[in-house]
């Protein structure tokens, strides 16, 4: 991999504030480049000199860097400017400048969104150091929605309802539904993180379990109890109208849609056991991707579109674990074993890791994992337990 160099972040202004916002900033950095995994990263070497410029890239280059990463930071109350550029060190030309401007409370978040700028310059590829995970959390004896950054960082608690809230779901505009007993129902709400609101969307219709909302924001897909037996429904978020997309005998639930809209995964008992289905929405056309599971559940797509993440159990008194299944059914791979309960994966969005919780650690925490199962961490250590993850756009 292709290494950047990352000098101490210089400063300018009040000392004591910018001298703090700097180190800071070059700690989210340094720390969002190497989760990303496209570059090593090295401190080892000089200070960034622009009157000895020549000098001092040969001396980073000496120290195996590709890349060179420089900040700095200037401090003008009540505002921070932060100015980042990266030379390539073969060209000795810069590849990368851009200035980001905030206040302290939105350092760590500008320091997320220059590495996601500056990876996206380097390779290509968008970076997800600044998306965020929503879940529930028991920690106030209520199961209440909270919010992380991807890092665990920033914890946020986002509603008091006081009850029971649970399964949050991101849309693309940044909003989050969920569903919450607040109302002694089960009803759907959706959270404004822009306009600091939370308004209800479905309510007193019986059970509604939130399932994922559609890529192009303007459906909701969610479990109801309005028929005979827990069955699918879409949402018209203009309309206001339901329509009920599958009508079995069986139990269906946990729904969630493909990258393009046009599919849902979901979990029906129909052939016996709990199993997980895909459904293409224009036709009604259902078929099973797994048989042979005790128990399934939480389908989710990944924004590849490749595979489906899903929690199972594949005999009775077995703990629940992660598993990947491709579209056609033939390919299931095993990602956790021996390590405790593992349920309620969700994609990362560039598809390469996967948050779960798990109680391998004797309580249900979230964890985080290469999306082939490897290098599984906890991601935030939270009081309570956590359920029901789901990370953002």
């Amino acid at each position: 991999m292709p290494t950047i160099g990352i000098p101490p972040f210089q400063y300018t202004g009040s000392e004591a504030q910018a001298s703090a916002a700097a180190k800071q900033v070059q700690e989210v950095m340094r720390g969002d480049l190497l989760f990303a995994r496209y570059f090593d990263v090295t401190e080892n070497g000089p200070e960034f000199n622009t009157r000895k410029l020549g000098e001092t890239m040969t001396a980073w280059t000496r120290a195996n860097a590709t890349y060179l990463l420089v900040g700095n930071i200037a401090y003008a109350e009540p505002y921070y400017t932060i100015k980042i550029y990266v030379y390539d060190l073969a060209t000795r030309q810069p590849v990368f400048a851009k200035a980001f401007k905030g206040t302290k409370s939105s350092l760590r978040r500008l320091g997320h969104i220059a590495s996601d700028q500056v990876i996206l310059a380097l390779t290509g590829k968008r970076g997800i150091a600044d998306t965020k995970i929503a879940f529930a959390n028991n920690s106030t004896k209520h199961k209440e929605i909270y919010m992380v950054d991807y890092d665990g960082e920033n914890l946020q608690k986002l509603t008091n309802d006081k009850s029971i809230s649970l399964l949050p779901r991101w849309s693309k505009d940044g909003r989050i539904f969920y569903t919450t007993y607040k109302y002694r129902n089960p009803d759907i709400f959706a959270i404004d993180l822009k306009a600091g609101k939370i308004a209800p969307i479905i309510l007193r219709g019986g059970l509604s379990l939130i399932g994922g909302v559609s890529p192009d924001g303007k459906a909701l897909v969610f479990t109801s109890s309005g028929g005979s037996n827990p069955s699918i429904y879409l949402y018209n978020l203009e309309t206001h109208q339901k329509q009920r997309i599958t009508n079995k005998t069986s139990v269906d639930g946990s729904p969630s849609y493909s990258p393009d809209g046009k599919y849902i995964t979901f979990v029906s008992n129909r052939g016996g056991n709990p199993q997980i289905y895909v459904m293409e929405l224009a036709t009604g056309q259902t078929r099973p991707l797994t048989k042979t599971f005790n128990w399934s559940d939480s389908p989710q797509w990944s924004p590849t579109g490749e595979w489906i993440v899903f929690s199972g159990r594949e005999a009775p008194y077995h703990p629940m674990d992660i598993f990947l299944v491709d579209l056609t059914g033939t390919q299931l791979r095993r990602l956790t074993t021996d390590a405790g309960s593992n349920e309620d994966p969700t994609w990362s969005p560039d598809g390469r890791f996967i948050a779960f919780t798990t109680t391998r650690n004797g309580k249900r925490q979230l964890y985080m994992m290469d999306m082939d199962g490897s290098a599984p961490h906890l991601l935030a250590d939270l009081k309570g337990d956590s359920f029901t993850p789901h990370w953002s756009f």
